[in-house]
């Protein structure tokens, strides 16, 4: 059974995801998507503790070596990222009931959760396998479960954004299988291990560097990269609660593991660095998306868009740590993927707590919930702490090992916008604490109890994490700095 685990890891939910269909009872439904998320779970944990023993993983599909049959390998980088996507989709699971029965009509729960376990089986796959073709189609099944998931949302603007987001991730996805398609020609090989092994005799031509740019253009479409940032908040301010915390802790990541696994491991880091100078555009990028979508996070009135601008200006940092190209900046960056999803799982859960309760989370409805709902308002101001740097939480160790990065490189100016960005976050979390602490509800506001424990278990389980993680980065630090090295080191 070990030697199975990166296919079991994939087959789980995307087995799971059918035979929901069979299970007549919304509760049992539930149960049974949260079992298969945690064998998930569980799974990636194994996997993890496997790679850092014994180092990759090679699974052939059917018996067919690689290059000719599918690959499934897994090192220190694709191990972390599958233990945060199953780790948060089974967290935010446990609220999952709870959330829905708020927000989506009951005759639609059963394809709720049939999607969000095919959300879940695309983003382990894009993760878990070895092939760039395979990379696409688990990303079209990512992708088109998405965009169901969102337009399931209350409003009627959560159709729009579906739709926003479809017309850009089809054209994302659109670039990565032309780029995908024009390696193959110049290669003859889908594997990303056989490419990387081939692309350097035929990287001086036009085809290849052609390639590149689709590839890079398609993911960071994907990624919400500034300025390629326009589907994303719409998507995360109007999807139902739960795929808002989901999308906000995972998909990206997902994104930026893509990012790096093609401009590290398949195309190699001198032709991606140094034949086309990336450092600088991604750098740039960074730094503009983050005062950008700071400064816009400030002046929303929707407490979900707000953060969710607020998630465009994370990814900055991540490009910036991932355009220095040094073992420090890297592990930034992955430290930044973990942290990252273990914030806004917390306040996007919290979030949802609040729509369960309130109704909505437009900014003015939050006046004194701060007394009626202590629990989890504590938990948006923890994880509002935590994304603006503050120590004994995980956003301090992130920035910190980025200014590390930056200041070893000699990138003082750089280092300094990114404090002062990480001010900014300070005056759109305040606005939050302003209203719920300091300003009384108004006459025409009802009153609201707290959150019931199938939220706060979660939100807390998260927030806790924030803290920990934050005074012990031996398990983060330790399996990024490894995964940053060996990507350096030119394992695949």
């Amino acid at each position: 059974m070990i030697a199975h685990l990166p296919i079991l890891q994939v087959i789980l939910p995307l087995m799971a995801a059918p035979l929901c269909l069979l299970l007549k009872r919304a509760h049992l439904v539930w149960l049974f998507t949260l079992i298969a998320s945690g064998l998930a779970f569980a799974i990636s944990i194994l996997i993890l503790q496997q790679v850092m023993t014994t180092g990759v993983i090679s699974y052939a599909l059917g018996g067919w070596e690689a290059p000719w049959g599918i690959e499934y390998r897994i090192d220190k980088l694709n191990a972390f990222l599958l233990l945060i996507i199953s780790g948060i989709s089974t967290i935010v699971l446990i609220a999952a009931q709870s959330s829905i029965e708020k927000e989506i009509p009951k005759n639609k729960h059963t394809h709720f959760y049939v999607l969000y376990l095919l959300s879940l089986t695309g983003m382990l796959g894009i993760v878990a396998t070895g092939d760039a073709f395979n990379v696409f189609v688990f990303l079209e099944v990512s992708s088109l479960s998405a965009y169901a998931l969102i337009a399931m949302g209350q409003k009627r603007q959560a159709l729009w954004a579906s739709y926003q987001y479809l017309i850009m991730g089809t054209i994302g996805a659109t670039f990565i299988l032309i780029g995908i398609g024009l390696m193959y020609q110049m290669t003859g090989t889908l594997n990303m291990q056989d490419l990387s092994q081939r692309l350097p005799e035929v990287a001086q031509t036009r085809t290849v560097f052609a390639a590149f740019a689709f590839v890079v253009v398609g993911v960071c479409l994907k990624l919400a990269m500034f300025p390629l940032h326009l589907w994303l908040p719409n998507a995360y301010a109007y999807a139902p609660s739960i795929v808002t915390a989901f999308f906000a802790a995972t998909a990206t990541k997902v994104a930026v593991y893509l990012l790096i696994r093609f401009t590290f491991s398949v195309f190699g880091v001198s032709f991606s660095f140094t034949t086309i100078p990336l450092q600088t555009l991604f750098m740039a990028l960074g730094l503009v998306g983050i005062f950008v979508a700071s400064t816009s996070a400030i002046f929303q009135s929707n407490v979900k868009r707000l953060f969710a601008f607020s998630s465009i200006a994370q990814i900055g940092y991540m490009l910036v740590g991932f355009s220095l190209t040094t073992v420090t900046g890297l592990t930034a960056t992955l430290l930044h993927l973990f942290n990252h999803a273990l914030m806004k799982g917390a306040i996007f859960l919290a979030l949802g707590a609040v729509v369960y309760r309130v109704g909505n989370v437009e900014l003015a409805n939050l006046r004194g919930l701060g007394r009626q709902m202590p629990l989890t308002m504590a938990a948006i101001v923890i994880g509002g702490i935590s994304l603006i740097g503050v120590p004994l939480t995980v956003g301090f160790v992130s920035k910190w090992y980025l200014l590390m990065a930056l200041i070893e490189q000699g990138y003082w100016p750089v280092a300094a916008l990114v404090l002062i960005g990480s001010m900014l976050a300070v005056v759109y979390v305040w606005r939050i604490v302003e209203v719920a602490y300091f300003q009384a509800p108004t006459d025409n506001q009802v009153k609201v109890k707290e959150a019931p424990m199938s939220f706060l278990l979660p939100i807390w389980a998260l927030v806790i994490a924030n803290i920990y993680f934050g005074v012990d980065t031996r398990l983060s630090v330790q399996v990024a700095e490894a995964a940053a090295q060996s990507l350096f080191g030119g394992a695949l």
